[in-house]
C-alpha cells in the first residue's frame, strides 16, 4: 500500500508542477504532462517497470474521450460539415497515410508495418493545437475553421484505425480485439474467468452467428441510448446525490466497453456510437461534467507514461536518425497539407497556417502506436522509435507556430490584390460587410436606398455576389478608394470594420475629408465608443447593447411585468446610459485606464445611482415624472456640432 503511495505522490506530484508551467510557457497541456513523464523516468528514475502497466489502465482515458467526442458530435452537425470532414479532412488522412506508407515502404519498412505507421503518424495533436488557436484567436480564421474540420476528422478516423490495426498483425494475428482498453486483467480477480469463458464462447460460434451476436451488440448499445436512459436518470434523480450521476457516468463506459470486447470490437468505438447516440439528450451536458474529470486524468496519466517510458537511449544512440525521421514526417505530412491548401484556394496565411498547424503527429499516434504493440504489427523496437518520433515533434509544435506568425507576417507585407474600379456612387458607404454591416446593408436597400459596400475581403465580397448582393474589393481606410467610392458627396459612412484601430482610422480619415459627413460606427466597447467620439463619429453603435437590451426586456416580461412595462424600463435603461456614456467621453483620458481615472470613477458610480432611481421612477411613477421622461428627446453618442 505504502508504495502505491508513493507512486500516486510522484506521478501526480509531477504533473502539478510540470503542466501549470508548461502552459505557462505556451507549450500546452500534453506537453507538460510528457515533460513530466520524461523528469520522473528517464532522467531521474523515480518511476521504472510499472508505468506500461500503469499505461494499459490510463488507456481507458481514451475510451472516454471518445464517448465525450460522440457526445459533441450531433448527427445533423455532422451532416452539415460533410464536405470539409469527407473533402478536406478525408483527404488529408487518406492522402498523408499513402505518403507516409510510401515512404516508410522505400526505408524498407513492411507493408503493414508501413501502412501502420503511416496511419498513426496520419494524426495530430488535437490538443496541442486547439489549445493554441484558441490562446492565438485564430479559431475564427478561415484556416482555424479548416484546421478544426480535419482534426475532427481524425478523431472519427480513429475508430476504424482501431478495427484495422489488428488485420496487420504479423501471421495474421488479431491480439485482444479491442482498441483502447483498460488495464489488463487480473486471472484471480472475481468475474475474470466468467468473462474469458463467455468470450471464448463467442469466438467458437459459427461466422453467421458471431456476424449476429456483434449486430446484436451495437443494437443493445443504440437502443440502450434512445429507450433506457431517461427512465434510469429519472431513477437517479430521485436519490438527489450528486455522486451517483457520477457513478452511472462511469457504469454507462464500463459496461459498454465490456460488451465491445466480449463480442471482439473495439471498446472505442462502443462508446463513440454511444456517445453520439447521446448527443441530442437532455443529460448530455451531465455526463460530460461528469466524466471530464476522469478523461483528463487518465489521459494526462497516459502521457505521463508515455514520457516516462521513452527510451532516450535510442535518440542518444543515433540522434541523426531520429531527427531526420521527425523532420521528414513533418515535411511530409506538411506537403500534404499545402498541396490540400492550395486546391481548397484558402489564402496565404491560412494556407500557411493549416500546414504548420498540423504538420506534427498527434497523441492518439501514441495509443495507435501502444495498441499496435499490443496487436503484433509493430516490433518493440519500431514501436519505440515511432513514439520518440511522435514526441519530438510534438515538441517542435510552438516552433512551428512562431514560423507561421513570421510567413504570416511577411503575407501581410506582400503587396494586396488591385482593389477594385469603383464605377458608381451612392448616399450611404458602407465600410465592412461582416454580420453587422450585411444587417445595417441590407435594412437600407430594403428600404429603396443605394449603397455603396467596401471590403478588403475578396472571400467575403464573393460570397455576396453569389447571393446577388454588390460590393467592391478595397481597403476603406485608404483615401483614394474612399475618393472613388465618393466619399466627398456622400450623406452617410458607415464604419462596421472589425479592426478596432483601422475603425478609428476610417473615421479620422472621413471626417478630415468630408467635415459635414454623417458617420455611423460600430463599436467594441465602451472604450472604443470614447476612441471614435472622439475622432468624429456621429452616432456610436455598441456591438452588444441593444441586443443585451432587447434580452434583459425579455426577462422582464417573464418575470412578472408586463410587455408595456418592461418596455418602459427598456427605454429608460436606454435613454440615461447612453447620456451617461456621452457624459463620461468628455471625462475619459487616452492612455489612462478608466479604473485609475478618480474623476471618470466618480461620475460612474453617480450615474449608477442615477441609473437605478431613473428605472424605479419609470417603474413606479410618481406624480408628473413619468409625463416629463416620456417628453424628453433620447440622447445619443451624437454631437449636436456635427449633425
Amino acid at each position: 500500500m505504502q508504495g502505491f503511495l508513493l507512486q500516486a505522490t510522484i506521478y501526480l506530484g509531477a504533473a502539478v508542477i510540470a503542466v501549470p508551467l508548461a502552459a505557462r510557457l505556451g507549450l500546452g497541456s500534453v506537453l507538460g504532462y510528457l515533460a513530466a513523464g520524461i523528469i520522473i523516468g528517464p532522467a531521474t528514475g523515480l518511476v521504472g517497470a510499472e508505468t506500461e502497466d500503469l499505461q494499459h489502465f490510463a488507456e481507458f482515458g481514451v475510451v472516454m474521450m471518445l464517448f465525450l467526442i460522440g457526445l459533441e458530435l450531433e448527427p445533423r452537425a455532422l451532416w452539415n460539415m460533410r464536405q470539409r470532414l469527407i473533402g478536406l479532412g478525408g483527404m488529408q488522412v487518406v492522402l498523408t497515410t499513402a505518403a507516409l506508407f510510401g515512404a516508410g515502404s522505400l526505408l524498407g519498412l513492411d507493408a503493414n508495418v508501413a501502412l501502420a505507421t503511416g496511419l498513426i503518424f496520419a494524426l495530430s495533436s488535437t490538443a496541442i493545437v486547439l489549445q493554441t488557436l484558441s490562446e492565438k484567436g485564430l479559431m475564427r480564421t478561415q484556416g482555424g475553421r479548416s484546421v478544426f474540420s480535419v482534426l475532427l476528422t481524425q478523431d472519427i478516423a480513429v475508430i476504424p484505425m482501431l478495427a484495422l490495426l489488428p488485420l496487420l498483425a504479423v501471421g495474421g494475428g488479431h491480439g485482444d480485439g479491442g482498441g483502447a482498453h483498460a488495464a489488463p486483467a487480473n486471472p484471480d480477480a472475481p468475474g475474470v474467468k466468467e468473462v474469458e469463458a463467455a468470450r471464448t464462447l463467442i469466438e467458437n460460434l459459427p461466422g453467421w452467428a458471431v456476424t449476429l451476436v456483434t449486430l446484436g451488440a451495437v443494437a443493445v448499445v443504440v437502443l440502450a441510448g434512445i429507450y433506457l436512459t431517461r427512465p434510469v436518470f429519472r431513477y437517479i434523480h430521485h436519490a438527489r446525490l450528486r455522486e451517483l450521476y457520477t457513478a452511472l457516468g462511469l457504469l454507462m463506459v464500463v459496461s459498454i466497453a465490456v460488451l465491445m470486447e466480449l463480442v471482439g470490437l473495439s471498446p472505442a468505438l462502443g462508446t463513440f456510437l454511444a456517445g453520439v447516440v447521446l448527443a441530442n439528450s437532455e443529460f448530455r451536458h451531465e455526463l460530460e461534467s461528469d466524466l471530464e474529470p476522469f478523461k483528463g486524468l487518465l489521459l494526462g496519466l497516459f502521457f505521463i507514461t508515455v514520457g516516462a517510458g521513452i527510451d532516450f537511449g535510442v535518440l542518444l544512440g543515433n540522434p541523426l536518425q531520429i531527427a531526420a525521421l521527425t523532420l521528414g514526417v513533418i515535411v511530409l505530412k506538411g506537403s500534404v497539407l499545402y498541396l490540400l491548401a492550395r486546391l481548397a484556394r484558402m489564402h496565404t496565411r491560412d494556407r500557411w497556417l493549416f500546414t504548420l498547424a498540423l504538420a506534427q503527429a498527434g497523441e492518439f499516434g501514441f495509443v495507435l502506436s501502444s495498441f499496435s504493440l499490443q496487436q503484433g504489427v509493430l516490433t518493440a523496437e519500431t514501436a519505440g522509435v515511432i513514439r520518440l518520433v511522435i514526441a519530438l515533434s510534438m515538441l517542435v509544435t510552438p516552433l512551428l507556430f512562431i514560423l507561421y506568425e513570421q510567413l504570416s507576417a511577411r503575407a501581410d507585407k506582400a503587396p494586396d490584390p488591385d482593389p477594385d474600379e469603383i464605377d458608381r456612387e451612392a448616399p450611404v458607404i458602407i465600410a465592412g460587410i461582416g454580420r453587422f454591416g450585411q444587417v445595417v446593408s441590407r435594412l437600407v436597400q430594403g428600404a429603396g436606398f443605394e449603397t455603396v459596400v467596401l471590403d478588403h475581403d475578396m472571400e467575403m465580397i464573393d460570397t455576396m455576389r453569389r447571393f446577388g448582393f454588390g460590393g467592391f474589393f478595397g481597403d476603406p481606410t485608404r483615401p483614394d478608394i474612399l475618393h472613388a467610392a465618393g466619399l466627398e458627396r456622400a450623406k452617410v459612412l458607415v464604419v462596421a470594420l472589425d479592426d478596432r484601430q483601422a475603425a478609428l482610422k476610417l473615421v479620422h480619415h472621413a471626417r478630415a475629408m468630408h467635415p459635414e459627413l454623417h458617420i455611423v460606427a460600430r463599436a467594441y466597447d465602451r472604450e472604443h465608443v470614447y476612441q471614435l467620439y472622439q475622432a468624429g463619429a456621429n452616432d456610436i453603435v455598441r456591438e452588444l447593447f441593444d441586443s443585451s437590451l432587447r434580452a434583459g426586456r425579455y426577462v422582464l416580461e417573464h418575470i412578472g411585468l408586463s410587455r408595456f412595462e418592461a418596455s418602459e424600463l427598456e427605454m429608460a435603461y436606454y435613454q440615461q446610459d447612453r447620456a451617461g456614456v456621452r457624459e463620461l467621453a468628455q471625462l475619459w483620458k487616452p492612455g489612462v485606464p478608466v479604473s485609475q481615472n478618480p474623476e471618470y470613477v466618480a461620475r460612474a458610480r453617480s450615474l449608477n445611482k442615477d441609473l437605478e432611481t431613473s428605472i424605479l421612477e419609470r417603474l413606479h411613477p410618481q406624480g408628473d415624472a413619468q409625463e416629463v421622461e416620456a417628453a424628453e428627446e433620447p440622447v445619443g453618442y451624437r454631437s449636436k456640432d456635427r449633425s
